[in-house]
């Protein structure tokens, strides 16, 4: 159960995609003064060494947020607003220059956070937990940031609704249990019978599994149900299924064997804000120009009808 590391997808395409769409929800949430509660379901470790053996073990954040970085800053300059408002905040974890340190969801919504608001983190994982809170430590945020070691499917239950009726959850499970995927439906159908006005940001993986295919299905129709509209986006890099890469050309060139790699991801939010159509509508298909790696690559992006 505890198999999952975040570490070594660090940086990825699918971090890329659900924290650009972070970015743009507290960005537009801060915007009023009213106190925000920002829940962090399946929180990790918080923080991601990009030159660290996890991260150089999968490769992964090379054909993710490095191709962002790594462009000259002329270039950032014409891209979409989403896109640089997203490389905007990593920059301020890099504060000498370079691309060392990645934050996950838990050092977004601090960084982005205002001293009235809260931040709940669960995470279950021992190893990740513990580093979690070593690294929230240094942040010397007092009460403001919370690390519980327990599970975010039925820890938020008790922080909903907030006291200022204001908030954010996040759910971002490993999805290596079939299970999450009906979890993650029946939390937001909890949430939103207890806190209706909440903004709900979930991401998933598109892999071939019925389950993967089926989850927004299901959280339209409990959106729907709620009376609440939605906004589905999903990024494509690349075919489902890759061709395997003969053992004897990996040894040729002396390259380690790779596994192939998560294809597409998707985030689903209910009750987005109404900015976030408009900043993601010219931002998709960039990424999937810029991250794409092959001709597959794609992106989607949909919305409750009005």
């Amino acid at each position: 159960m505890f198999s999952y590391r975040h570490a070594f997808h660090a940086g990825n395409h699918a971090d890329v995609l659900k924290h650009l769409a972070l970015v743009a929800v507290l960005r537009h949430l801060a915007g009023k003064e009213a106190a925000l509660a920002l829940l962090d379901s399946h929180a990790g470790a918080g923080l991601y060494r990009l030159d660290g053996d996890y991260a150089a073990t999968s490769g992964e954040a090379a054909d993710g947020v490095l191709r962002l970085l790594q462009a000259p800053a002329g270039q950032r300059a014409e891209w979409p607003q989403a896109v640089r408002d997203y490389l905007e905040v990593l920059a301020g974890f890099n504060p000498g220059g370079g691309h060392r340190v990645y934050p996950g969801s838990p050092f977004l919504m601090q960084r982005l956070a205002r001293p009235q608001d809260r931040i709940k983190l669960f995470e279950m994982h021992p190893t990740d937990a513990r580093t979690l809170q070593a690294n929230v430590a240094q942040l010397e945020a007092g009460r403001q940031v919370q690390v519980l070691r327990e599970d975010g499917f039925e820890g938020v239950r008790r922080f909903l609704p907030p006291p200022s009726r204001r908030g954010l959850l996040l759910c971002d499970p490993s999805y290596e249990l079939k299970s999450d995927y009906g979890r993650v439906a029946d939390l937001l159908a909890m949430a939103l019978q207890r806190f209706p006005t909440g903004t709900y940001l979930i991401w998933y993986p598109l892999i071939a599994r019925n389950e993967a295919h089926i989850l927004p299905r299901r959280l339209k129709t409990v959106a729907a149900r709620a009376g609440k509209p939605w906004l589905h986006a999903t990024l494509t890099v690349k075919a489902a299924r890759q061709p395997a890469a003969p053992a004897a050309a990996a040894a040729a060139t002396g390259e380690r064997a790779r596994r192939p790699g998560l294809p597409a991801s998707g985030v689903f939010v209910v009750n987005p804000p109404y900015t976030l159509h408009g900043l993601l509508a010219p931002a998709l298909p960039f990424l999937a120009q810029t991250l794409g790696q092959d001709k597959h690559a794609a992106s989607t992006l949909e919305r409750s009808p009005a």
